[in-house]
This record gives C-alpha cells, sequence and structure tokens, in this order.
C-alpha cells in the first residue's frame, strides 16, 4: 500500500540527522518536536542538548540550522529564545503530502499498518443470560467495539471474544421451572423477536423466583437440578441451552439497536471454560501459587487487606467445592494464550472490578501464562450517570434499560433531525434512517469522547445538540461537504501545490496530516477519546475555513477552487473514516 509519512515524522527524522552531523558528539539526539502556536512546530531539544555538551544553545541551534538539508519541506526556521527552533513548513509540502494521502487506491489516506501485528484478544459486551441489558452494559459494548475496529485498521489481528454470564447457581431455579412447567418459554404465534424474548425471559424469572422463595421443596429441587447441571446431566444441559438461545434472540436485537455486529462464534461465556477449571486449579495448587486455607483454595497478595488488616484472597475454588469467578477467568486466559495464541488480553470492564482483575492477573503472572511476552490489560470504564450526578435511573430508582434509553435516544434525534428535513429535501424514510443514525451516534459518541476511566453525565438534551462537542456536529460538518461537493457542478477536486495557503487551510491541512499518528496513539493506548478529541478539533478547523476561505465563489480562480474542494473532500474522508472506527454513521445529507 502507499504508505504516506506525516508531515511531523518527516520534519522529525530531518531534525535528528541534522543534529547527529553538526553535533557528532551528542550521539542519537530527540530535537524534542511539537505543535506550536508560534510555527507550525517548535523544536526545544538543543537546550539539553547545550547543557549535556557544555555549549552555547543559540549557537548549536544555528549549526543545527545550517546542517539541514535544502529541499521542499522547511519554508521559515527561526532561532528563538536559549536555543528553540520554530519550524513553519512550505506549502507545497502540505498540499502534497496531502495529495499522497488522497491517492491511496486502498483507501486507508496513506496510513500505514504497523510493521510487526500481534494477536489481541478483547474481552467486550458481556450481558448476562435471562437478564435484561441496562445502562451499565453500554460503555463495554461501545469501548470495546471501538477499539476492535481501531486496532484492526491499525493492522492488529484482533480476536472479539464475549463473556456473557451463562452458567451459576441461578440457573437450577430456571431450568427446575421449565421441567415442571413445559412450554413455558414458548411464545404465542411460535417465531420470536427480541422484545418477546426477553418478556418470555422476565415472567419465567419471576414466576421461578417467587416459587424459589416461597417453596422450600422447589428450592431444595432446584439445588439438586445446578448439582445435575454441573455434571452435565443432558436433559439439564438441553434446557439450559434454552434459555442460552432465547437470550441470544434479544441480545442480538439490542445490538442491532447499537449498529453493532455481534457474531455468535465470538460469544463464548463463562460455560465455555468449565472443562478447564479443574486443571486450573491442580496446576495453581501444584506450583504453589494457590494454597488451601479453611477448605478453599487461594491465591493472596502481600498488598491485597480487609479492614481489619487481614490479607484478602483470591478464592479459585470454594470451600463447597463450587468454582469462583477467579477459575474461569484464570481459565479463560489460559485458552486465550495458549490456544489463541495471544499476546496482548485486552479486558473492557467496569472499574469497580478492578481489584478482582489485578488480583487475577498477578494469579496468571505467578503461574507463567503471563509473561514479557503476553500482557493482560483492563481498559477500566467510569459509571453512567444522570443529570444530577448520580448513577443513572428512572424516576422509580430502577437501572435505565438499554432499549429504553437508545429508544428515546433515536426519538430525540429524529425530531431534530425533521427541523432541517425540508430546507434539505429529505424524505420520510431519510428522516427514519438518520434520526437512527444521529441518535445512535450520540449515544456512542457522548460515552468515547470522555476518557473512558472516568464517570460522565448521560444528557440527551446536550448529546443531540448541533453545537459544541457532539457527533452531530461531526454529521452535519460531513453532510455539509457532501452538499458543497454536490453544488461543485463542472469543479472538480484537485491538489494545486504551487498555491499560497490561507491560514485557515494551513490549519486544516496541518490537522489533517494528524490522522495517522492519532490512530497509533490510540491503539497503542486504548484511548479512543483522543480520536473523538482529533475529529471534534478537524470540524473546528473545517468551519473556520468555511468562515475566511469561501470554495465556490465566483471571484476565486478555478484551481483556486479546485484546491478548497480538494481540501475538503479530504476532510469529508478523513471525518466518514475516522467517524467509521468509533463506530458511527456519517449520513450524506442531513
Amino acid at each position: 500500500m502507499a504508505s504516506v509519512p506525516s508531515l511531523a515524522s518527516t520534519l522529525q527524522q530531518q531534525l535528528a540527522d541534522a543534529l547527529t552531523a553538526a553535533l557528532p558528539d551528542a550521539g542519537a539526539a530527540d530535537p524534542l518536536l511539537r505543535r506550536s502556536d508560534r510555527a507550525d512546530f517548535q523544536a526545544n531539544g538543543i537546550l539539553a542538548l547545550a547543557k549535556k555538551l557544555k555549549g552555547n544553545p543559540r549557537e548549536l541551534a544555528a549549526q543545527v540550522t545550517a546542517a539541514l538539508p535544502a529541499g521542499e519541506l522547511i519554508k521559515d526556521i527561526e532561532v528563538s529564545g536559549p536555543g528553540f527552533l520554530n519550524i513553519t513548513l512550505a506549502d507545497r509540502a502540505i498540499v502534497e503530502t496531502l495529495a499522497a494521502r488522497a491517492a491511496d487506491a486502498e483507501g486507508r489516506l496513506g496510513v500505514p499498518p504497523k510493521a510487526e501485528a500481534g494477536t489481541t484478544v478483547i474481552d467486550y459486551a458481556q450481558p448476562n443470560v435471562a437478564k435484561e441489558m441496562h445502562v451499565g452494559h453500554l460503555r463495554s459494548a461501545v469501548i470495546g467495539d471501538a477499539m476492535v475496529k481501531i486496532m484492526e485498521f491499525t493492522g492488529e489481528n484482533v480476536v472479539r471474544r464475549h463473556h456473557i454470564g451463562d452458567w451459576g447457581t441461578q440457573f437450577g431455579m430456571l431450568i427446575q421451572y421449565l421441567i415442571e412447567h413445559p412450554g413455558a418459554l414458548a411464545h404465542e404465534g411460535g417465531a420470536s423477536d427480541g422484545e418477546a424474548a426477553m418478556s418470555t425471559l422476565n415472567r419465567v424469572y419471576k414466576e421461578s423466583r417467587a416459587l424459589f422463595d416461597s417453596d422450600e421443596e422447589f428450592k431444595a429441587r432446584s439445588r439438586d437440578r445446578v448439582v445435575a447441571l454441573q455434571a452435565g446431566d443432558p436433559e439439564t444441559l438441553e434446557l439450559w441451552q434454552g434459555f442460552v438461545d432465547e437470550s441470544k434472540i434479544y441480545f442480538h436485537s439490542v445490538f442491532d439497536k447499537l449498529d453493532m455486529e455481534i457474531v455468535d462464534a465470538d460469544i463464548v461465556g463463562e460455560s465455555g471454560y468449565n472443562d478447564m477449571l479443574e486443571e486450573t486449579c491442580r496446576i495453581l495448587e501444584e506450583t504453589g501459587v494457590a494454597v488451601r486455607s479453611e477448605g478453599a483454595l487461594c491465591v493472596f497478595f502481600d498488598d491485597v487487606k480487609g479492614p481489619d488488616g487481614n490479607k484478602v484472597p483470591l478464592i479459585v475454588k470454594k470451600t463447597n467445592g463450587g468454582y469462583g469467578y477467579a477459575a474461569t477467568d484464570l481459565s479463560a486466559i489460559r485458552n486465550r494464550v495458549q490456544d489463541l495464541k495471544a499476546d496482548t488480553l485486552v479486558y473492557v470492564v467496569d472499574a469497580r472490578q478492578s481489584l478482582h482483575f489485578k488480583m487475577v492477573f498477578e494469579t496468571a503472572r505467578r503461574a507463567g501464562w503471563l509473561n514479557e511476552d503476553v500482557r493482560a490489560v483492563q481498559l477500566a470504564f467510569g459509571t453512567v450517570l444522570g443529570k444530577d450526578g448520580k448513577p443513572f435511573k428512572t424516576r422509580e430508582g430502577e437501572t435505565v434499560r438499554l432499549e429504553d434509553l437508545l429508544d428515546e435516544a433515536v426519538s430525540r434525534a429524529t425530531a431534530v433531525v425533521r427541523e432541517k428535513a425540508e430546507k434539505v429535501g429529505l424524505s420520510e424514510e431519510e428522516i427514519v434512517e438518520n434520526g437512527r443514525y444521529v441518535g445512535v451516534g450520540a449515544v456512542k459518541y457522548a460515552d468515547l469522547s470522555t476518557s473512558a476511566v472516568r464517570d460522565y453525565k448521560f444528557d440527551l438534551d446536550q448529546m443531540v445538540s448541533l453545537h459544541g462537542d457532539t457527533s452531530v456536529y461531526l454529521q452535519y460538518a460531513y453532510a455539509r461537504i457532501r452538499s458543497i461537493l454536490r453544488k461543485a457542478g463542472d469543479a472538480v477536486p484537485a491538489a494545486h501545490p504551487e498555491l499560497e495557503l490561507a491560514p485557515a487551510e494551513r490549519a486544516l491541512g496541518l490537522h489533517l496530516d494528524q490522522f495517522g499518528e492519532v490512530l497509533t496513539e490510540v491503539a497503542s493506548g486504548y484511548e479512543p477519546h483522543k480520536l473523538a478529541a482529533y475529529l471534534y478539533q478537524l470540524a473546528s478547523h473545517l468551519t473556520t475555513f468555511y468562515d475566511q476561505c469561501q470554495v465556490l465563489s465566483p471571484d476565486n480562480a478555478p484551481e483556486v477552487v479546485e484546491n478548497r474542494l480538494f481540501l475538503v473532500e479530504l476532510t469529508a474522508r478523513t471525518l466518514h473514516q475516522g467517524m467509521e472506527l468509533l463506530g458511527i454513521r456519517t449520513p450524506e445529507r442531513l
């Protein structure tokens, strides 16, 4: 593919070479290049070098400047203060670099995949069987889906895993109820959609729970059923599978509303590791990583203590012989490392589970499953809060259903789209479709534009606003460009490196060139909010460009029109690609 080095990386290399040429005693020196308000870039590395070499920083800066190659990259370089270099790039270099990005036949905007791809397993979107998805399930799904897309774009081999809650004592109660009430999972009319599936599961759960709480004999039979389930009794497993299948119908309907693809093959729940649990415990005990304590198999840590000062263990196997979450999580690590050959494991999990995963990862390191070559990371996320700054609840104080939240977002967004529809000439079908894209995009962007580990307030009025840092602002920026391109008539986007750029054109061009570097940073640090911030800044640069540089003005020379069309068209492609990596659609007309 056509890999296009960024202007910053080319300049960095030229400065590093000039430093070595001018100051051979300095060894490998970093020019410390960064963006600057005084010029396009500032290099601050000479000051530290001068101290090291006991030289005059301004004199050293002059030597470095003289050693830079004559070429078309740098327009002006100024030595400032104690040896800082203020560097302004040539307009030609900016336009030619952007033209190379636009010409990338693979549509990657010149962003190269990383040289050495690894295999990363991302564990995200983890609903529970026979339970409704609520607002607490939103962030894992949205953040995980974005990271999968971003990492795949940068060249990583990504394996998706959805560790659903499909095992445990509650299934004894549900299965026993089903045995005593055959057909309880059946639907009127036969076929099931997500809403009908969840309605049925809710009804069965409530009825079985009521019986469990009121009938001691049913409670005893339910507990025996758990034993049968764990022992692999065929009839019990078949009924359990019915609950899992019914729940998947519901899961898929919710993920469809989120505009997110979840594939059955990637759903490997708690039950998927049952066959490994005993061996996991045996290995941990035989290697001394886990020890028996009061009948339970435990792992202890010097830095994990309770209020009483005693060490709090990670319980791998309970006193009664049952397995804890830790046994399943550790077995999953074994599977992902040994069978899937992963070198990185990323868990998109609530920050409140950080202690559990810290203990699990440390246990896996002691056992040798994680090491210098294989690492595990928790991409921890904060809580979704209401406008009042408290955990998001309904007026009745109940947890908000995820479907209700998405339906409300789409309803609000459709109203916003409808207000502008007549002016743009949207059909009713387009209003409905765009309302969905804007509503779901608003929810995703509000989540992704906040650093994952922070809590954020869920404010639909703000989310669907056309102003401020919202996905709607970005979607309208994209649609506005598409409108300009449709109006362009005979004028075709074309780069003209010979033209002098206006300040707003230069600012837009330099920001466009940073796309690949931002993606690399986002992928390596698991920080999708940095991509959201980049895209918002891009749309802001575009707004300034619109205000200061008319694109289709009859007063412009044809080459100016073509060059400005080229800039906005590349901006549209970058916005579209960036939003797609966040899982957000960009309608052609809004």
